[in-house]
């Protein structure tokens, strides 16, 4: 997963609510960081007449916990964790797994038939080729090796039993890793644990994956601005530097994912190899430079990017324009700009991105 467009916000300042004293109330910007699944958390808000600082960080620290949770149960890098139960697993006999898991792996499968296998959450059956992490390589993999492991490649080894909520690998050495999704999920749930805590005005953002939800209050709107304004996004310039964006969407309520393959990668002989896998090919995938995704949640989003980033544009928007509520913007391997239908007029292109490898 590459760098989310990142929420861009105005700094605070006086305010337009009134509390039971008669006197104003100040919204102001709160922000918390944290770390889980193996990527960094955001989180901004402002404060209300029922929810002061205090309260806000308290239900953002909630979140962080939260998140850390999910990534006991869907990581493979903790022995003990249901993926690697089921990992261990394979070719022997099925594992139950907790509800979460399964629902989880059952939509993932579900991604797999509607961009017909391009998402395939049986890619980590490649772990240990590519090292794209913290053992990280730049020696890419022979094609023989590569090719003695390609047919556990594919979704349909996965085995779903939903009485028994178990989950059954058919071949031995077949794994799965929920890495394409799990952190869109994650964020979906801490979206639903500020919702039910009363935030109105906050993202959440977890490396690649972010929502947005409601509108930030008059003071932390740009010049030029309506108010309540939305919050503004930025969609980075896959070869720009670090902070440099391309285009920007104002948006509220909806997620954003962004697959690039500027992050986890490395160049050798003037290529360019990075961790999002064809899994056709076993290799990096090669018909775009990034893809974001504009979806209703998050874990649309999440599962989204990475199957339009291996189709391709032409192939890819469609599967976009299927999906009621979606958007995407993506730059190809040519470097050129391809915008949905449903982000016609909401995505603002501030530059062209940059050339290079």
């Amino acid at each position: 997963m590459g760098e989310a467009p990142r929420a861009a916000e105005a700094s605070s300042a006086a305010a337009a609510a009134t509390g039971d004293s008669g006197l104003e109330v100040i919204p102001r910007k709160v922000t918390v960081e944290g770390k889980a699944m193996g990527t960094h958390l955001n989180f901004a808000a402002f404060t209300s007449q029922t929810h002061d600082e205090a309260a806000v960080r308290a239900l953002f620290e909630a979140a962080i916990v939260e998140f850390q949770r999910i990534e006991a149960l869907m990581t493979t890098w903790r022995p003990g964790s249901d993926l690697s139960r089921v990992n261990e697993a394979a070719g022997k006999q099925a594992v139950v797994v907790s509800r979460e898991t399964f629902d989880v792996v059952a939509e993932s499968l579900h991604a797999s038939e509607l961009s017909q296998g391009a998402f395939d959450i049986t890619f980590e059956s490649l772990h240990g080729l590519w090292k794209f992490d913290q053992d990280l390589d730049p020696h890419p993999p022979s094609e023989s090796d590569i090719k003695a492991r390609l047919s556990l490649v594919n979704y349909r080894h996965v085995h779903l039993d939903a009485q028994a909520l178990s989950i059954f690998l058919d071949t031995p050495g077949v794994r799965i890793s929920l890495g394409g999704i799990a952190k869109g999920y994650a964020v979906d749930r801490a979206v639903a644990l500020l919702d039910k805590a009363g935030l109105s005005a906050f993202f959440v953002q977890a490396g690649g994956d972010l929502f947005t939800r409601g509108r930030k209050p008059a003071p932390a709107c740009r010049p030029g601005e309506l108010s309540p304004c939305e919050w503004a996004a930025g969609i980075r310039d896959p070869r720009g530097a670090d902070g440099r964006y391309f285009a920007t969407l104002l948006t509220s309520d909806h997620a954003f994912s962004t697959a690039g393959d500027y992050e986890r990668s490395y160049i050798v002989a003037g290529k360019r190899y990075h961790h999002i896998i064809d899994p056709r090919t076993g290799a990096p995938a090669t018909a775009s430079r990034s893809v974001t995704v504009w979806a209703p949640s998050a874990l649309v989003a999440d599962e989204l990017d990475d199957a339009v980033f291996i189709l391709g544009p032409e192939r890819g928007l469609p599967l976009i324009e299927s999906t009621p509520g979606a958007g995407a913007v993506v730059v190809d391997a040519k470097n050129n700009v391809w915008i949905s239908e449903r982000l016609r007029g909401k995505v603002q292109l501030t530059g062209v991105p940059s050339e290079g490898l």
